[in-house]
């Protein structure tokens, strides 16, 4: 297995640790940071979801760069990327300050699932897989920002009133619904040839 898929499934096993910081029903008390209030165990949660998104962009990278682009790793690392992030949304219902609502979640995690059923389509069909188009890497983006801001509830914007972390989850959402509906209509053939 060579580096960019060992990060890839590094990732996948920051995964649980992620969620079990999330999850844990005692308090570990709080942190002060640029004046704004962090419970400990988001705080920890954000660091690593921070280097899992470092090793989302450093496997992208190093594959290309060395010619290191497989088809694990095609189909791999965007199934990491949203195993990540469909995780942090779900946990983010109802979490911290500046949690996500249900509805929202719920779209990102469909689309998600809906884009991940047509590449295995895909696959089984013609054996090829899709790599990210430029919408997907958007969406990523700013779900990974807004996932790291909502955690460190809006620091270095909540003094200043900038609900940064909401916009940028808010524009995740619109990059979700229209890179889903351009995956869709980009392999519409996919439908053409079932009927």
């Amino acid at each position: 297995m060579n580096l960019p898929n060992k990060l890839t499934m590094f990732r996948i096993i920051l995964i649980p640790i992620f969620i079990l910081l999330l999850a844990l029903p005692i308090s570990m008390g709080a942190v002060v940071i640029a004046g704004t209030m962090i419970p400990v165990n988001q705080l920890l949660a954000a660091l690593v979801f921070i280097v899992a998104a470092l090793t989302d962009f450093l496997d992208g990278q190093i594959a290309r760069r060395a010619h290191l682009v497989t088809n694990f790793g095609k189909f791999a690392d965007p199934l990491a990327d949203k195993m990540i992030v469909m995780s942090a949304f779900i946990m983010l219902v109802g979490v911290g300050d500046n949690n996500v609502a249900a509805w929202i979640a719920a779209i990102i995690v469909c689309r998600e699932l809906a884009v991940t059923g047509l590449r295995l389509i895909i696959v089984q069909n013609d054996g090829q897989v899709i790599a990210a188009d430029w919408s997907g890497k958007v969406k990523t983006f700013f779900e990974m920002i807004s996932v790291i801001l909502l955690l460190l509830n809006n620091v270095f914007f909540n003094n200043l009133n900038l609900p940064v972390g909401q916009f940028c989850l808010y524009v995740a959402l619109i990059a979700a619904i229209y890179s889903g509906v351009e995956y869709f209509v980009k392999n519409r053939k996919v439908f053409a040839d079932s009927f």
